[in-house]
């Protein structure tokens, strides 16, 4: 698992297509505003959620397997248990990175992944990073760790 300050900048910095899976359309769900926050930083989100037509203005998809352009990273919204299937579609599709998010750890998933040659993070929230390590934070006196004189490019 990845979890060290230049990996997780490296791939947010990379990784510009984000398939969300188990992205909810409810406003107030965790996965609808981490990706309505990447969405408005410049990032794609592909939403995959058999029980929507459409999410954030972008056309869902029922599974990764359906998507039909490359795709960067995976970012997991669901039960632990399902990780493992989703990690050998993410390898199946050819994306680099397989994110869980907080409170999702899956040994197996990471495993796959890892093994498969993808970047791997573990119980961490794509959004809260993204603001943790490009700016944002700190701003409003939240200790992010990162000791710097300069913005990162």
């Amino acid at each position: 698992m990845l979890d060290d300050i230049v990996a997780l900048r490296r791939i947010l910095k990379d990784c510009r297509t984000i398939a969300v899976v188990g992205l909810s359309a409810e406003w107030h769900r965790p996965s609808h505003f981490a990706a309505k926050y990447m969405q408005e930083h410049g990032y794609r989100i592909v939403p995959v959620n058999p029980r929507y037509e459409s999410i954030l203005g972008e056309r869902c998809y029922a599974r990764l397997e359906d998507i039909a352009f490359p795709v960067d990273m995976v970012d997991v919204f669901r039960r632990e248990a399902d990780v493992p299937q989703i990690a050998r579609s993410a390898v199946a599709i050819g994306a680099r990175c397989l994110w869980q998010q907080l409170g999702v750890a899956s040994a197996e998933g990471d495993r796959i992944a890892t093994e498969a040659g993808l970047d791997s993070v573990l119980d961490r929230c794509v959004k809260i990073e993204h603001a943790r390590l490009f700016g944002g934070l700190n701003w409003v006196g939240v200790n992010t760790r990162v000791i710097s004189a300069r913005r990162p490019v």
